[in-house]
Parts: structure tokens; C-alpha cells; sequence
């Protein structure tokens, strides 16, 4: 089984407390090119996320997957299952846990830290999973996570699935302010899908996401819609995104 877990920052603990759970790694068969960090739902578990991509047919890519700390999350009334961060009613009005996002980012970072500096890092996810993923790669165009922080890790790439970007509203504004975030912004392409049948996150916040992504001036955002899709994914959906994955890093066999 090419899948196993991994100690590296399994038991870190978030900034309220919180312990990260298990993290496994599906590691390539072929040379090792790439590695993403791939972020699973509320409450699903990186063991999962490790099943589904080792079924993939990309020999070049190894998959980071993380579990998320278990925590309180206010959608659920309280009840505590695994989350990256906390999330009320998913709205117009979301309000942005933003110690929560910074920890998790952190998390995934120090994860992506120990990569040999040849092999190109990305992060990938699904639902909230794609939410932590967006809100990184705003970190790594900012240069700082949202507490101020500095961001050091070199994003080459993003993959959301079925998720929303968290402070989308003020994003413009901050990467306006620095020459450095519009180009880092400008230079990391992103990969959005969404099904139209989404009836958990709804599929106008996968248009509202990759719309604000592009007034902010990220410039290389792609948006699928997958027709009559809920909030799953489908192998046809994860083959074709990691598919536009590897031809944008540039793997072998991918063009």
C-alpha cells in the first residue's frame, strides 16, 4: 500500500488548542515531481482524502493529506467534528474565522516546509477543504497570513473543489496595496469546479469566488461548472482537474 501515515506535524497543535489529527501521504510511483497538499470536508479525515487520490493516474505527484483538528463548529450548533476552522451558515454574510484559517494555513504550510526545493507545491481540497486552499493562496500572494504573519511558502498552484474564498470582500483592496502581492497574484494559477446542483455550498459562491479572485487581480483562474453536480466529487471531475494540475506544472506525460 503506497499510502501510510506520516508523523511530520501530526499532533501540532492549532492557535486555540485544537490538535491536528493524522496525516497521510500517498507517495508517486513515477519520479517525484510535484507534491500537493490535499484538504479534505468538514468532517471527513485525510485517510479518506489519501483512498481517493491513490486511485489517480499521476505517477509524479505526491499527496500530502491532513486531518483536521475536531473543534466546535457553530454551523453544527456547537458539535464538535473535524474543521480547519470554525464556520457559521454558509451566506452572503459568512463571517471569517480568521485565527482558525491562520492556524490551519500554518499547518499546511510547515507540512509543504521540508519539500526538496526542485519539486514544485500546490494545495488542493474539497468544501472546506477548498476554502483553506484559497485562503493559502491568498496568504502566499499577501506574503503573511492574516495576522500579519510572514507566508514563505512558494505556491505553484491551487485546486478547489465545491468551496467558497474566505475575505473575499476586502482581498482586492489588500493586493492593490503591494506591487509584490499583484504579481505574486498574477503568476499562480487556480483551478475552481463547482456542481450546479450544490445544494450544500451553493454553486453561485464557486462564480462569486473565482469572479472576486479575478478583480483582485489573480489572473490565470479557471471555473468549471459541472451540471446537475451536488456537493461530491466524481472521478471524472478529479481526473480532469488534476489533469489541468499536472499540464500546468509541467509534468511528465502531461502534455
Amino acid at each position: 500500500m503506497s499510502y501510510s501515515h506520516q508523523n511530520m506535524g501530526s499532533g501540532s497543535r492549532s492557535a486555540r488548542g485544537y490538535e491536528f489529527g493524522r496525516t497521510y501521504v500517498v507517495r508517486p510511483k513515477g519520479k517525484h515531481q510535484a507534491t500537493i497538499v490535499w484538504l479534505h470536508g468538514l468532517g471527513d479525515n485525510g485517510s479518506s482524502s489519501s483512498q481517493l487520490l491513490e486511485s489517480l493516474p499521476f505517477p509524479n505527484i505526491k499527496w500530502i493529506c491532513p486531518t483536521a483538528p475536531s473543534r466546535p463548529v457553530s454551523l453544527l450548533g456547537g458539535f464538535p467534528c473535524t474543521a480547519w476552522f470554525d464556520v457559521g451558515e454558509i451566506s452572503e454574510d459568512l463571517h471569517d474565522d480568521i485565527e482558525g484559517l491562520d492556524a490551519s494555513a500554518a499547518h499546511i504550510a510547515n507540512l509543504l516546509s521540508t519539500e526538496p526545493t526542485d519539486v514544485k507545491v500546490g494545495i488542493g481540497g474539497f468544501s472546506m477543504g477548498a476554502a483553506i486552499a484559497l485562503y493559502s493562496t491568498t496568504c502566499y500572494a499577501l506574503g503573511r497570513y492574516g495576522t500579519g504573519q510572514p507566508y514563505t511558502i512558494n505556491l505553484r498552484a491551487t485546486v478547489g473543489l465545491s468551496g467558497w474564498l474566505p475575505g473575499w470582500r476586502s482581498l482586492r483592496s489588500k493586493i492593490e496595496r503591494s506591487n509584490e502581492a499583484t504579481r505574486r497574484a498574477a503568476s499562480i494559477p487556480i483551478i475552481l469546479a463547482h456542481g450546479t446542483s450544490d445544494d450544500v455550498v451553493p454553486y453561485s459562491f464557486g462564480e462569486k469566488s473565482a469572479h472576486s479572485l479575478g478583480m483582485a487581480g489573480f489572473r490565470q483562474v479557471v471555473f468549471k461548472p459541472y451540471e446537475g453536480l451536488g456537493h461530491y466529487t466524481v472521478p471524472k471531475e478529479m481526473e480532469e482537474v488534476v489533469h489541468w494540475l499536472a499540464s500546468r506544472l509541467g509534468l511528465d506525460g502531461s502534455r
